[in-house]
């Protein structure tokens, strides 16, 4: 027998009662079915990468106890030949071959392999050796039975519905798919540098609220729970950022958490509901400080996880070498409106609210109501339509309005701009960062402007959080923070177009709610 096919919808049910039989004819000849634990000695990509390397003479000069092995694993092929079956264990990154000789194992265990189904797990131990094809194998003295898979495996996954039974049923696509699990591998990696690289330079990784009496720290719609005990609404955090600064008022000078938000918003290849960030604060230092540690952050990760600062982004390639490119949003906007009906955007297209309409209007800006007379989101949502698709390579957009920064302090030279970046990589937003506002009574003049903007039916403004602003009142420190969208990063690394191709277990509708 070769690969698994995909079983047909129909066959499924003959398929699972076959395999349940199985099972019985296993336990009838005295064999646990579920035993709870096995000795191992070697997993398959440890038999690969020991004796992958040597030809078959030098595995067969090695010391007959450096060749024995116990290797489990889950069978993805099976060939029947005569007196002898060959079975294609897999551990998920690897495959390794099992040879059964009728001859070389006891009758018991003959009989085993007789039962067994594409999916099975179990447990061979022999020596390892090359057949007389080179292929690399374990020659079988005992296999003991580890597990059934009552449903049969698929080989492959073809066309839409399978790519979305893909992320229902990661435990299957791990299964079958060593690409997968591969890019799982590298966003632990990843994780685990940026762990790494923050506490190299004095950070202290903390853990805020995921439950917070107000959501705070971002402009986005919550998700609301209820607290049984206490009788209170309680939402899930969107940010943890407001918490992060008031760990700086109380003396914590370099401080990030790498955080689970959660906001109730769309889904898309670059939006899941519950995400993973990196939020970190830096005392006594601003937005270029946080902008360049950002590039040794980016740049050292490639090189220590890929080996190059060039990745590959579909057809394209990205570079994250530094320095990266710093673009002003109207600039931004200026370079990349050249082709609007009516003419190129001129800087004096951007000056003015009604200015700014027209421009959106000739952009094809739609429902500019939803923006108010608020030049800064007008400016926003053009920089969002004409610039941000074509910012490949990694380019910090900075001076944003301060109307669409209210945690953020404006620029000393001018206060009708925000001293705030973000980061833009292969059409996206990687990350986002300013300098702290930190005078409380300012603070509170931007919260009451925001709750005038929820009044008004933005239900992503942000409420007043009187215990922030008190927090504020006690003094915090000159201080820049950053927030980075972890699985975004994760796309980046793994060439990943998809954030549900980075996220183990994605959100989806629940099968069969019928909308």
């Amino acid at each position: 027998m070769s690969e698994p096919a995909p079983p047909a919808e129909e066959s499924l049910p003959e398929q699972i009662a076959n395999r349940r039989a199985a099972r019985e004819r296993i336990a009838a000849l005295g064999v646990p079915t579920y035993p709870n634990r096995w000795d191992v000695t070697h997993l398959v990509s440890d038999v690969v990468a020991r004796f992958g390397p040597l030809d078959a003479q030098a595995i067969e000069a090695l010391p007959e106890a450096e060749r024995q092995v116990s290797v489990p694993g889950r069978i993805l092929a099976i060939r029947k030949m005569g007196k002898a079956i060959f079975l294609d264990l897999s551990d998920g990154r690897r495959r390794v071959q099992a040879y059964v000789r009728r001859d070389a194992v006891p009758e018991a265990a003959w009989e085993l392999v007789g039962h067994l189904d594409l999916g099975d797990h179990v447990g061979v131990r022999g020596a390892a050796f090359r057949t007389r094809t080179g292929e690399l194998s374990v020659k079988a003295e005992r296999i003991d039975f580890l597990a059934k898979s009552l449903r049969p495996l698929p080989d492959k996954w073809h066309g839409l519905t399978d790519v979305e039974r893909r992320y229902r049923q990661r435990y299957v696509d791990l299964a079958v798919a060593p690409e997968t699990r591969e890019v799982f591998e590298l966003r632990a990696r990843l994780v685990s540098y940026i762990r790494r690289f923050f506490d190299a330079r004095g950070f202290l990784e903390v853990e805020t609220p995921m439950m917070q009496v107000l959501p705070g720290g971002a402009a986005a719609r919550p998700f609301v729970t209820h607290h049984n005990a206490l009788d209170i609404d309680l939402y899930l955090r969107i940010a943890p950022e407001l918490f992060l600064k008031r760990l700086v008022v109380g003396g914590f000078t370099k401080v990030y958490e790498i955080n689970r938000n959660f906001r109730n918003e769309g889904i898309s290849t670059q939006h899941n509901p519950e995400f993973t960030m990196l939020e970190f604060y830096t005392a006594y230092a601003d937005a270029r400080d946080q902008m360049a540690l950002t590039e040794e952050l980016f740049s050292s990760a490639a090189i220590e996880l890929l080996g190059s600062t060039r990745l590959p982004w579909g057809e394209e390639t990205i570079s994250l070498e530094a320095p990266f490119r710093r673009l002003s949003m109207r600039d931004a906007v200026v370079e990349h409106g050249r082709d609007l009906p009516g003419g190129p955007v001129a800087p004096g297209d951007l000056e003015g609210l009604e200015a700014l309409k027209r421009t959106c209007a000739r952009a094809g800006v739609e429902g500019l109501e939803r923006f108010g007379d608020v030049p800064g989101k007008l400016l926003a949502e053009l920089f969002e339509t004409l610039a941000e698709p074509h910012l490949l390579q990694p380019t910090f957009v900075v001076d944003y309005p301060a109307e669409i920064s209210p945690l953020a302090k404006a620029k000393p030279e001018d206060p009708a701009i925000a001293d705030r970046f973000e980061l833009f990589i292969g059409r996206m937003e990687v990350a986002n960062g300013f300098c702290e506002l930190n005078d409380p009574d300012e603070q509170a003049e931007k919260f009451r402007a925001q709750v005038a903007e929820r009044t008004k039916g933005d239900d992503e403004a942000m409420l007043f959080d009187e215990d922030y602003v008190e927090a504020l009142s006690y003094g915090m420190p000159p201080t820049a923070g950053e927030g980075i969208g972890i699985d975004r990063l994760a796309m980046l690394f793994s060439n990943s177009r998809s954030i549900r191709d980075v996220i183990l277990f994605p959100l989806m509708r629940p099968r069969g709610s019928g909308r």
